[in-house]
């Protein structure tokens, strides 16, 4: 898929950090009796993913509470009021209910009502950038002329289950598939877009997006029910195997990158800023290597905010703009993948 935009706009972003400081040390301090069965060291935790700390939220906190939080902050900073919303998508792989769909209770918090397309959409860490595109889609087609997408994603109640599993017994078999979930950080974001005509919103300029997947790869990280057939209950698991997602999700970053970069048009040199989905060291050396990206050009938050999931990029840009890193008039590159594997990159005037 490769799409161009003429009338799309970023006009603002939220977001909303976990409470709960979770330290890699604190894990570890945790995991003490399955590293002693397995002879591993303290610290190697964070020298396998460069992360040293991320965020949880508070137990049993509503998922469509952080996300109306961040979204009330992205709505604050333009002159668009929940009644210019068109259309409200979730884009969380966590979610309150099989249904109703969780952008419901975000619109109606919102006092999102009336003629709005609203529902969830799911694409593993691609949920937020998918539904960016489906907002820009209507946008572009003059259906709306705004459009939130919105998560909330929690960590807390998968790394419980991962401790909890690992400290009953197991070995390597056991823990490798498990070491993805230690990275998982938890957050809220809303990306405000509309077609430029508000009165005072910053306008960050939606070029174009490019997509590619190996879908023969989807068994390498998956995350839902698996059922104990001793109990016959249904408990949430996560597997990954983290060396195969890397190898073949590099490898399908630089097909896409190239398709990328053709699409826009561009030339790499000409990109002035990327900001990559945040899963750690390994991931971001690997796939800036992969690219040619100099390590400069890129802004990452993995190492205090871990992984979290579709919220990870768009609120890692969030905090670059905040910060300055992104700059009035710079080519920006948003470079997403999620399990699948899928591949999607978004090209932007900032």
């Amino acid at each position: 898929m490769t799409a161009k935009y003429q009338r799309v706009f970023l006009s603002s972003m939220g977001y909303e950090l976990g409470p709960v400081v979770v330290t890699t040390a604190e894990l570890e301090d945790r995991l003490a009796p399955v590293y002693a069965r397995l002879n591993l060291q303290p610290g190697q935790l964070e020298a396998w993913t460069g992360i040293a700390e991320r965020r949880w939220w508070q137990p049993g906190a509503s998922l469509s509470a952080g996300a109306v939080a961040a979204a009330r902050k992205a709505l604050r900073q333009a002159a668009v009021g929940p009644q210019d919303i068109g259309m409200l998508v979730y884009g969380g792989v966590c979610r309150e209910n099989f249904e109703p769909a969780t952008a419901c209770a975000v619109a109606d918090d919102l006092g999102v009502r009336g003629r709005v397309l609203a529902f969830d959409l799911s694409n593993a860490c691609l949920g937020v950038l998918n539904g960016m595109i489906e907002v820009a889609n209507r946008i572009e087609l003059g259906q709306i002329r705004a459009g939130l997408v919105v998560s909330c994603e929690s960590a807390r109640e998968i790394n419980e289950l991962a401790l909890a599993r690992l400290t009953r017994g197991g070995g390597m078999e056991v823990f490798t598939p498990a070491l993805a979930t230690f990275t998982g950080g938890s957050g809220a974001v809303a990306m405000l877009l509309t077609d430029g005509s508000f009165a005072g919103s910053p306008r960050h300029r939606f070029l174009g997006a490019v997509c590619e997947m190996d879908p023969e790869h989807h068994r390498l990280c998956q995350w839902g029910l698996r059922r104990d057939n001793t109990t016959g209950s249904h408990q949430e698991f996560m597997a990954t195997d983290s060396v195969a997602v890397l190898k073949n999700g590099v490898q399908l970053g630089r097909r896409t990158w190239a398709k990328f970069l053709a699409g826009m048009p561009w030339a790499a040199a000409d990109i002035d800023r990327v900001i990559c989905h945040q899963v750690g060291s390994g991931h971001q050396e690997s796939i800036l290597n992969a690219l040619q990206v100099p390590k400069e050009k890129d802004f990452s938050t993995y190492r205090f905010l871990g992984n979290m999931g579709t919220a990870a990029l768009p609120v890692t840009a969030a905090i670059a703009d905040e910060r300055g890193a992104l700059k009035a008039g710079q080519r920006a590159a948003f470079l997403g993948i999620g399990s699948g594997l899928t591949c999607l990159m978004m090209g932007w005037e900032w």
